[in-house]
């Protein structure tokens, strides 16, 4: 690989790269030479801007997880408009056809990234954990809003549909679900909670 080519945005490209390669290779080739490969630049150029693997891929993690404030806003801005059931299937979709699975399948992989994870996010599995959130903030300006019962638990109702979405998905081999089977997984959950 060259080593006196520019690069702009490094970081952006290093990510870039290591999210092309997890989701078209899965969590086990993900590898420096695996990324730097596929960015087009040289090894050295990863370890330049990070101390070691783990502490990139544990600030992808972060970074994807930074990309999800835009998706949370915009889903509690659809509160009281659409359906309830339309609204979570979209966002449980984009969510889920992003990298997310992909993500779990990492962290799941790599004690090092685990560790590296824990010191900014102690509790839960990264991406879902946020996921849930964005969940649960969406139910609960539709329930301020009575279109879910006031006696609904909107955290609940997030970890089951997160739960339950993650497991639709990383189920697939590749192969990802039906739109109907993931508003078939919403409607279950949440119908009869919808007013």
């Amino acid at each position: 690989m060259p080593t006196g080519v520019a690069l702009r945005e490094v970081r952006r490209q290093l990510f870039d790269a290591a999210e092309r390669v997890l989701l078209r290779d899965g969590a086990n080739a993900l590898t420096s030479r695996a990324v730097t490969t596929e960015a087009g630049c040289a090894k050295g150029v990863l370890h330049r801007h990070f101390p070691d693997f783990d502490a990139f891929l544990a600030d992808l993690v972060r970074d994807r997880i930074d990309r999800m404030d835009t998706q949370a806003a915009a889903l509690r801005e659809a509160a009281g408009t659409g359906t309830v059931t339309g609204n979570l299937t979209s966002a449980l979709t984009a969510l889920f056809e992003s990298l997310a699975v992909a993500v779990v399948g990492l962290i799941t992989a790599r004690d090092g990234l685990r560790a590296r994870l824990r010191e900014t996010i102690p509790a839960g599995i990264p991406v879902l954990t946020e996921g849930a959130q964005m969940i649960a903030d969406y139910l609960t300006e539709e329930r301020d809003l009575g279109r879910i019962a006031a006696d609904r638990d909107p955290a609940m109702l997030a970890f089951t549909l997160i739960g339950t979405a993650h497991l639709l998905y990383a189920g697939k081999d590749g192969d990802r679900p039906e739109k109907d089977a993931v508003e078939e997984i919403v409607t279950t959950i949440v119908g009869d909670a919808v007013r």
